[in-house]
């Protein structure tokens, strides 16, 4: 299968950009997903002078941007003019019901994506929108689908994520098939609910526990099979969120291995 591998830059946010791509490049990637936000080297204020200066700096190191997720809201011309001028075309983003019911947020991130479409339509770049467990729109695949199915999968895309899918409780086979129209890149990650109360508590209490590819409840080999049967060829990118944070180096490099046995 022809896909390219990417990772998400976050955990190293400490990172100066000369000293991110060498990183990157010794955990044996080449695409990185850049988020432009808040005590980042690329601040989102700045977007329009230091995303092309991060770009071209991380092409120094052979390291190329895949996507970005900013911190700047959908109807600031600031990200597609930055974006553009980078020669990036995809921001990912992940909505946050922020209090309301289900349908209300669905209706928000919609009035946000209308305002958006003029600017993805100008400037070339493609919203990429992830499910995520718990508080945020979508939650799930379903979701997902049911937002994005009215717009141009040119400039509305669905990340869909394996870890969130499996808290979520969705296998990968239908998971893929309900978002397939859209669907832009896949996350790898992997994740499972672990109880945090003892047995004798009168209410079980559960917490995310966010792993390893191989130890997690979403199966890996199966995502890579139904992509290979879809005939996907775009990018994977790993978001390296481990719960062990302090291991992240490590299960990175072991994840990509493991990832390569599987989609290759």
């Amino acid at each position: 299968m022809n896909v390219e591998f990417a990772v998400f830059a976050k955990p190293w946010k400490s990172l100066s950009l000369a000293e991110l791509g060498p990183h990157i490049r010794r955990l044996g990637f080449d695409w990185i997903e850049l988020p432009v936000r808040p005590g980042f080297p690329c601040e989102p204020q700045a977007i329009e002078t230091q995303l092309p200066e991060a770009v071209k700096r991380l092409g120094e190191d052979g390291v190329h941007v895949l996507n970005v997720t900013v911190s700047l809201a959908l109807d600031d011309e600031r990200l597609y003019a930055a974006c553009a001028a980078a020669g990036i075309h995809m921001n990912r983003v992940i909505f946050d019901r922020k209090g309301r019911n289900y349908w209300e947020a669905e209706k928000a991130a919609r009035d946000q994506l209308d305002q958006a479409i003029p600017f993805c339509e100008q400037y070339g770049v493609q919203i990429g929108i992830q499910h995520h467990y718990g508080s945020s729109m979508p939650v799930n695949e379903m979701g997902l689908y049911h937002l994005v199915k009215d717009y141009d999968p040119r400039y509305v895309g669905a990340i869909w994520d394996a870890a969130h899918s499996a808290l979520e409780g969705m296998a990968p086979e239908p998971g893929l098939e309900v978002v397939k129209s859209h669907l832009c890149v896949v996350n790898l990650k992997n994740a499972y609910w672990r109880r945090i109360s003892p047995p004798e508590a009168e209410v079980a209490e559960w917490l995310p526990y966010f792993t390893s590819g191989r130890q997690g409840r979403s199966s890996w080999k199966q995502v890579a099979d139904k992509l290979r049967a879809m005939n996907y060829s775009g990018p994977v990118c790993f978001s390296a969120e481990y719960t062990a944070e302090h291991e992240v180096d490590r299960l990175i490099v072991e994840d990509l291995a493991f990832a390569k046995t599987l989609f290759h």
